[in-house]
């Protein structure tokens, strides 16, 4: 699972996923248009997409998209740790629930809760798109669910960080008496003429 950005991708240039904005270079006119590259989260649920047939195929015995289990899929999450970043402490290990450890250690590098579950959502979207049908779609399974609350959890604990929702900020009232312009600034009255002016 390529869970890195594609140098090669057509996605991967200028963070807007390869668009051109409207105030640089010439713009095709509305008849020439031609099809635009991918987002990179399309591009990116293509190459999982692609990756988990692969993993099918050389699975043994092969298996085909119909026999695909919610299990099969954990098979896979747990394949994808041996290629993870993620340094998950160990209960014995000493730097156990510390976000910022001191020195290395030999606990395994593993998959990343928020990797797993965002592959997970690219891989249920791609299964449906795929002509699956969701009551059936093996990526949606209770024990996938699971699956990724228990490597959540187990996350945060051995890595000393909280993975709980951000609250989000109430917007503030505008301030004044209502009369509020731009930016929540009290409208100001022109200047007085000056001094000796016909009105």
């Amino acid at each position: 699972m390529d869970m890195s950005p594609n140098p090669d991708s057509p996605s991967s240039g200028g963070g807007n996923g390869g668009i051109r904005s409207s105030s640089g270079g010439a713009s095709p006119s509305v008849g020439s248009m031609t099809p635009q590259s991918p987002s990179r989260y399309e591009a990116q649920k293509r190459r999982d997409w692609n990756t988990f047939g692969q993993y099918l195929r050389n699975h043994r015995p092969p298996l085909s998209l119909a026999q695909c289990s919610g299990a099969h899929v954990l098979e896979f999450l747990r394949y994808l740790d041996q290629f993870g970043k993620t340094k998950v402490h160990g209960a014995a290990c000493p730097f156990f629930g510390h976000p910022n450890p001191p020195a290395p250690c030999p606990c395994p590098l593993r998959q990343a809760w928020g990797s797993l579950d965002a592959l997970v959502g690219r891989l249920r979207a791609a299964f449906e798109e795929n002509g699956g049908r969701p009551e059936s779609n093996p990526f949606a399974a209770r024990a996938v669910r699971l699956y990724l609350r228990e490597v959540r959890e187990h996350q945060a604990r051995a890595r000393g960080v909280s993975y709980e929702k951000k609250k989000r900020k109430k917007p503030q009232q505008l301030q004044g008496d209502g009369s509020g312009g731009l930016h929540g600034h009290p409208h100001q009255p022109p200047p007085p003429p000056p001094a000796g002016a016909a009105c």
